[in-house]
C-alpha cells in the first residue's frame, strides 16, 4: 500500500475479494455522504423537532467554554437523530421492544451500489404507497430503480445508496416542512426486498412520507414487520438498516462501490451516522 506523505492522501489500494470478484478498493479516498450535526442553525429541518442544540457545562464556577474564561470547552449536545442529520437505523424504529441500531449494523465493508433516480410525480404513472400519494407528491418509484440499475455489475450488491435528482448543494440545509420531500412507493421497497437489499441508504428524510397516517409502508415492507405487527419477533429482515438524510454529491458517480457505516456506540433505534463510499476497481 501506499502511505501519506507530505500531507497528501494518496491512493492506499487494497486487494480483497467481494463476492465471487477480485477488487481493488482505495482506502484513503471515501466518499463522504454524511450531513453533519452543526448545532449552528444551517442543519436540516424535517417533522417539527427542536433543532440540534449544544450548550456549555456549568457546574458552580465552572463554565464549559474557554471564551467565556473556563478552562475548556465541555459541551452537552441535545438532537433528534431522527430528524436533524445523516441517520440510521434498526428496525426499532417500528417495533415495540427496544432494538439498538449498534445491534445489527455491520462493522464490515458492504457490496454497494450507486443509483441516481429523477423522482415522479404522483399521479403520472400506476406506482402507488399506502396510503395513496397526494397530488403533486415526488415518489422514488421501481422504475426509475430499475431503469437506473447496471445491467452488469461485478458483484451482487448488499446495499443500495439512492441518489435523487435534482441534486443542488442546498439540499444540505433543505427545511423538508416547506419543501416535501420524496419518498418510495411500495412497489420501489419491494424491488430492493427481491434484489436482496439489506442496507439503505436516501438522501431524503424518511423512507415514507412524513403524515402517512403512522403506516410506515416503506419501512415494513423493507424490514419485513407485517401491516399492524409491531412485535420485534414478528420482524423478517432484522439484519437491515436504513440511512436517511445522506447528501451525494454529483461529482460520484454512479456504479459499485463499498461502502461503510460508522456511528457511535449508543444506545438507540437510529443514531447519527457517516456513510462512507470507497471507490473499487476490477483487480
Amino acid at each position: 500500500m501506499e502511505t501519506v506523505q507530505a500531507g497528501v492522501a494518496r491512493p492506499q489500494w487494497a486487494t480483497l475479494d467481494v463476492g465471487a470478484a477480485r477488487c481493488r478498493i482505495d482506502l484513503a479516498h471515501p466518499h463522504d455522504l454524511s450531513i453533519g450535526f452543526n448545532f449552528d442553525g444551517a442543519d436540516p429541518r424535517w417533522f417539527d423537532s427542536p433543532r440540534p442544540h449544544s450548550e456549555p457545562l456549568a457546574s458552580g464556577a465552572f463554565v464549559g467554554l474557554v471564551r467565556n474564561g473556563g478552562s475548556c470547552n465541555c459541551s452537552t449536545l441535545s438532537l433528534t437523530p431522527h430528524c436533524d442529520g445523516t441517520h440510521t437505523e434498526s428496525a426499532g424504529h417500528i417495533t415495540r421492544e427496544r432494538f439498538d441500531v449498534r445491534q445489527v449494523a455491520p462493522t464490515r465493508l458492504l457490496p454497494a451500489l450507486l443509483l441516481s433516480v429523477t423522482p415522479a410525480v404522483a399521479g403520472h404513472g400506476s406506482e402507488s404507497s399506502r396510503p395513496p400519494p397526494l397530488a403533486g407528491d415526488l415518489l422514488i418509484t421501481r422504475t426509475g430503480l430499475e431503469r437506473a440499475w447496471p445491467t452488469t455489475l461485478p458483484f451482487a450488491p448488499e446495499a443500495v445508496v439512492v441518489r435523487t435528482l435534482p441534486n443542488p448543494p442546498s439540499k444540505r440545509q433543505r427545511d423538508y416542512r416547506a419543501e416535501p420531500a420524496p419518498f418510495l412507493t411500495l412497489p420501489a421497497a419491494q424491488l430492493l426486498v427481491e434484489r436482496g437489499i439489506e442496507h439503505l441508504v436516501l438522501d431524503v428524510p424518511s423512507a415514507d412520507r412524513a403524515a402517512d397516517g403512522g403506516l410506515m409502508t416503506a419501512h415494513r415492507e423493507f424490514f419485513g414487520l407485517p401491516a399492524g405487527e409491531s412485535a420485534r419477533a414478528a420482524l423478517r429482515r432484522p439484519q437491515c438498516t436504513i440511512t436517511e438524510l445522506a447528501y451525494v454529491g454529483d461529482e460520484i458517480a454512479d456504479g459499485a462501490y463499498l461502502l461503510g457505516l460508522q456511528f457511535p456506540s449508543l444506545a438507540g433505534d437510529a443514531l447519527p451516522s457517516r456513510p462512507l463510499l470507497y471507490p473499487v476497481q476490477r483487480a
